[in-house]
């Protein structure tokens, strides 16, 4: 019995090594040298800058934040839990179009838009009431911010078009020219909000 157990044991050991930590050293090496900014987070500082080893880091330009606050942008809703914006239960709701259960979360997002914005009488975009399928999407449409535009330039006292010029610089194009849509990153948006208010 021995005989047979020790070749398993081998390479028992052996792999424990070479996949629990040989390999995972060696991706985070290369990770860290090709793409350092990625493979730490792709952090955001106040200022819109890449954070540096975390410092002053307001949030990931990969992960979504809540919004609720009528001079900032909201973006799309999250169904992760226990909270929104979980990037450890990232999911999506599971619910089909004729789940009643989304038709009412849907319901209460679109009164929650209106009641934030009364005069606005323009179709509600759909990425501002439906989460996306990882409920973690950092980004909103071009036609979601205009929804928004009004609102946020009215509480903040801005030009609407002031407004659209400062959003259009957190505005990222079609991956490769091709892929994709064109979508705004809701965090980068605020803060260049944020910035222009405090000059």
């Amino acid at each position: 019995m021995l005989k047979e157990l020790k070749p398993a044991l081998v390479l028992l050991v052996i792999m424990t090594l070479v996949t629990g930590a040989i390999y995972p050293l060696v991706v985070t090496g290369i990770a860290q040298v090709l793409f350092p900014r990625a493979a730490n987070g792709s952090l955001i500082q106040r200022d819109g800058k890449p954070a540096k080893n975390g410092a002053g880091a307001v949030g990931s330009e990969l992960i979504g934040q809540p919004f609720s606050d009528p001079k900032r942008f909201w973006g799309r809703p999250s169904a992760t839990s226990p909270y929104p914006y979980n990037a450890s239960a990232s999911s999506g709701s599971n619910q089909g179009p004729l789940n009643p259960a989304l038709a009412d979360a849907v319901k209460d997002r679109i009164k929650a838009l209106r009641d934030a914005d009364p005069g606005n009488t323009a179709p509600v975009p759909v990425d501002l009431v439906t989460a996306s399928g990882s409920g973690l999407d950092p980004h909103i449409s071009p036609a979601a911010v205009e929804y928004q535009v009004a609102r946020v330039a009215k509480v903040r006292g801005l030009d609407p078009q002031k407004v659209r010029d400062l959003v259009a610089q957190s505005t990222e194009g079609r991956q490769l020219g091709f892929l994709g849509e064109p979508r705004v990153n809701v965090l980068r948006a605020n803060l260049a909000l944020d910035s222009a208010a405090a000059k």
